[in-house]
């Protein structure tokens, strides 16, 4: 079936067009549709950036079926008010994997913004550092700090991966990316919530020297 797709502001610059045709097949939804111009016309767009679904111009789901003929809106967030905290925080991780800096900063990618800052702390003068967290809590901490940084900075995106097992010499452990209106305040919200994790997500880091025995590095308790 063809469905005529409608594309606005940031979503149309990124596709280079306003409007398009689709193929799609019989019984197609509306995420059917998505992930076809996710291959196609948006392919690059991050993968939780905020736009909702219009069909004969009324709001739908993701699981709304399409017919043949119909009109289909991607609509990112109007300008009557800024995106949410909530959504501002593109990624929250701590994972066991090698971080990507280059990924992270495309998390935060934003046409609007006119800096972006990446973070990259790396080991350093010991041949690895071994991280553990408690990874359920520390993620949801992370989350946390991060609305609230982007609150306090104006911030228009911004994400944050940690990592835990061994980290070798010169490999990142954490990586933060910002991207905001001017320098001023991506440079400020990196700093904070750099901060904000190292004094309060659970994570622990033991260094693992050339000579003598692996020792966990002291700290401070998290504020209660």
């Amino acid at each position: 079936m063809d469905v005529t797709v409608r594309l606005f502001a940031s979503l149309r610059e990124h596709a280079g067009a306003g409007t398009l045709a689709l193929k799609l097949g019989d019984g197609a939804t509306v995420a059917d549709a998505i992930a076809e111009l996710r291959s196609g016309a948006l392919a690059g767009l991050p993968d939780n950036a905020p736009f909702v679904a219009a069909v004969a111009r009324e709001y739908v789901e993701r699981d709304h079926p399409l017919s043949h003929g119909d009109e289909l809106a991607l609509v990112p967030p109007v300008s009557g008010g800024a995106v949410s905290p909530a959504d501002a925080v593109r990624l929250a991780e701590v994972t066991a994997e090698a971080l990507d800096p280059e990924a992270v900063r495309r998390l935060v990618a934003d046409p609007s913004t006119g800096a972006t800052v990446v973070f990259c702390g790396t080991t350093r003068e010991v041949p690895s550092l071994e991280y553990e967290a408690y990874v359920e809590m520390a993620e949801e901490k992370i989350r946390e700090l991060a609305e609230a940084v982007v609150v306090e900075h104006g911030l228009a995106a911004i994400a944050c991966a940690h990592r835990t097992g061994t980290v070798e010499l010169m490999e990142p452990s954490i990586v933060i990316a910002v991207s905001a209106g001017h320098r001023a305040e991506a440079f400020a919200g990196a700093r904070a919530l750099l901060d904000a994790v190292k004094s309060q997500a659970p994570v622990w880091k033991k260094e693992h020297p050339e000579d003598g025995s692996p020792e966990w590095v002291s700290g401070t308790l998290p504020r209660v």
